[in-house]
């Protein structure tokens, strides 16, 4: 197959991945990991959109802004946690 088509998918298939990892992103407590790894395929699906044109261009930012939400969310409750069970232990 054609090199170009196969970034393509690739690309497409990312931008999916990253929508599901940034809606389980929003689980509580145990969705931090994966709102990093939702950012973390978003990071590669925004190198090949410098090339390509990504037809799953809307899942692709829902996927950040709902890793971004999550991490934030549960990164902040995780410190939290941490830091009653230091203060208070």
């Amino acid at each position: 197959m054609n090199a170009d088509i196969e970034a393509k998918i690739q690309m497409l298939k990312s931008s999916l991945e990253c929508f599901v990892f940034g809606l389980l992103g929003l689980l509580p407590l145990i969705g931090f990991p994966f709102a990093i790894a939702a950012l973390v395929i978003s990071g590669k699906v925004r190198v090949r959109q410098r090339k390509y044109w990504n037809a799953a261009k809307p899942y692709w930012i829902a996927g950040v802004a709902c890793g971004c939400m999550g991490m934030l969310l549960w990164g902040a409750a995780w410190i939290l946690i941490l830091f009653n069970l230091v203060s208070h232990g």
